[in-house]
């Protein structure tokens, strides 16, 4: 099962940084406004992150999507650097986080 919530969390990061197409339906277009917003794809993620995958794997994907060859006809879409922005800035752990404590 943990390899299901692995690939739907893909899915799901590479389907918001898509985002929709120019000639888009008017049921996608309400669809994307209801699910497709940075919170409900946060959620979405999130849940994947609870039920097997890792916070590590999110991070990798987001670091393979903005260098790796194979995405580039996905980072040339209007706007997919920046909703690419918006995930990685939810998911990257803070400073303080980051920082050791010296106890």
């Amino acid at each position: 099962m943990r390899e299901w919530h692995v690939t739907h969390m893909e899915k799901t990061i590479i389907k918001f940084v898509t985002g929709l197409s120019e000639n888009a339906t008017m049921w996608e277009k309400r669809q994307n406004k209801r699910y497709g917003r940075i919170t409900s794809i946060c959620r979405q993620i999130g849940y994947d992150i609870k039920q097997g995958a890792t916070i590590e794997q999110v991070l990798l994907l987001l670091q393979k999507i903005r260098n790796d060859s194979s995405f580039s006809s996905l980072r040339q879409n209007d706007g997919s650097i920046k909703r690419l922005d918006e995930v990685e800035k939810h998911f990257m752990p803070s400073k303080q986080e980051r920082s050791y404590s010296w106890y």
